[in-house]
């Protein structure tokens, strides 16, 4: 069995881990599907690995995970009228709301992240954050990229 000497030994991040995981809290990775609130369709989630910590054998996310194209691809069409072009062209339809080609505009970073589990150096991302769109869409997790709690 495990001593309190065994148990300090254990890295605090990996204690925070386990904590998420008893919560249910997933880690999120690449190829999680993500959802827009002025979305027509899902998209999944892109994680480089230079962050150089795997999930069940993915990329895991951090908050920095946010960039349009890169890491957030399109959500379909974008029906938000505080997206130019669909104003735009709601606009040349008199007044029909006219959805027009997705393209993400989110340069905050995720929120809230978890800060107490970093990778590279930045909290990890989980199924409960969010991520905010210039256009007034908000992004959320639909499904973490990985089947365990184990991560």
């Amino acid at each position: 069995g495990f001593d309190s000497a065994d148990l300090r030994d254990i890295d605090r991040s990996k204690l925070k881990i386990l904590e998420m995981i008893a919560l249910k809290s997933m880690q999120v990775c690449q190829g999680a599907l993500l959802a827009c609130s002025f979305g027509t369709a899902p998209a999944s989630l892109g994680v480089l690995p230079t962050n150089k910590v795997i999930t069940n054998s993915k990329p895991a996310a951090n908050i920095m995970d946010h960039k349009p194209m890169v890491n957030i691809p399109p959500f379909g069409l974008c029906t938000s009228l505080a997206n130019p072009a669909v104003a735009s062209a709601t606009a040349a339809a008199l007044g029909v709301l006219t959805p027009m080609p997705c393209i993400p505009n989110t340069p905050a970073p995720w929120v809230p992240g978890v800060p107490t589990v970093l990778i590279a150096g930045q909290p990890a991302v989980d199924n409960t954050c969010k991520l905010s769109c210039a256009y007034a869409g908000v992004i959320q997790v639909s499904f973490a990229g990985q089947t365990n709690h184990i991560f």
